[in-house]
């Protein structure tokens, strides 16, 4: 039950999902725009200058620990080789804010894979999320989410220099809130060790279940420098957005009118 991929959710709106929408296109062209948008979807360069570049990049607009817990900018980052082997360190040429890093960095991924399981997430449930808040609180409640979850993991691992992107932690919020919301909407999920063959859950099973597997993740590894998955930020962004959707009234909003049986039964 840990291995599930949600597809698709029986589970409709009063309206178009616009900012969720808006937040999937905005990951997509920024990704597009990135040095590793062009490499294998696994984002691996094998030439010394591309990794470099990518490097600097990510020095530059992703979130890095140390940053965010000192508020300063590290002194150095990477520049051109000159050895094959290895980044020449240079003082960087920009002023970088830690603070508006990490709204950079939530927008910016690793690799092909890493922003399409993502967007896939976003997409399944972060639609009827928007439904509930409204527009505007449920894009304050996404940022909001992807800073706790961002300095949160920042706080676990004060001295770690390790970049940190994607938006997972906001993403995680989502299933949080929808978890709280919809915990019996019925879900389309993919099973890959029965050959990816289609189930029908209720939500408390595919999201607790992903919960449980990044909580077993986190206890595990915990940092990126030892699974290049941020799974602290994954447990403190889910967290948050179960504390923040009941916080910001979800509970007491207005729910859609029920469709069919299953709606009145379930919802």
């Amino acid at each position: 039950m840990l291995g599930l991929i949600p597809i698709h959710d029986d589970n409709p709106t009063r309206r178009p999902g616009v900012v969720t929408w808006l937040l999937i296109a905005a990951n997509v062209v920024v990704f597009l725009l990135e040095p590793v948008a062009s490499l294998s979807p696994s984002g691996n360069e094998n030439t010394p200058a591309g990794l470099c570049r990518q490097l600097a990049f990510f020095q530059q607009y992703a979130a890095i620990p140390k940053e965010l817990t000192s508020n300063d900018q590290l002194p150095v980052t990477a520049g051109p080789p000159t050895d094959p082997r290895h980044c020449r360190a240079v003082r960087p040429g920009y002023t970088k804010f830690p603070f508006l890093s990490v709204l950079s960095a939530m927008f910016l991924h690793g690799s092909w894979l890493h922003l399409l399981g993502n967007m896939l997430f976003l997409f399944v449930f972060g639609n009827n999320v928007e439904d509930r808040l409204g527009r505007l609180r449920y894009l304050f409640f996404y940022l909001v989410c992807g800073y706790l979850a961002t300095y949160g993991f920042a706080l676990l691992d004060p001295s770690s220099t390790e970049t940190l992107v994607g938006a997972s932690g906001a993403i995680a919020g989502v299933l949080g809130a929808y978890l709280i919301l919809f915990p019996r909407a019925r879900v389309t999920s993919l099973m890959p060790f029965l050959l990816f063959l289609p189930i029908w859950l209720p939500a408390w099973v595919v999201l607790g279940s992903w919960f449980v597997l990044q909580w077993i993740y986190f206890q595990g590894a915990g940092t990126a420098q030892g699974a290049g998955v941020a799974y602290a930020a994954h447990v403190i962004g889910f967290i948050a957005g179960i504390v923040l959707v009941i916080v910001l009234g979800g509970l007491r909003a207005r729910r859609p009118p029920p469709t069919t049986a299953w709606d009145y039964r379930y919802r």
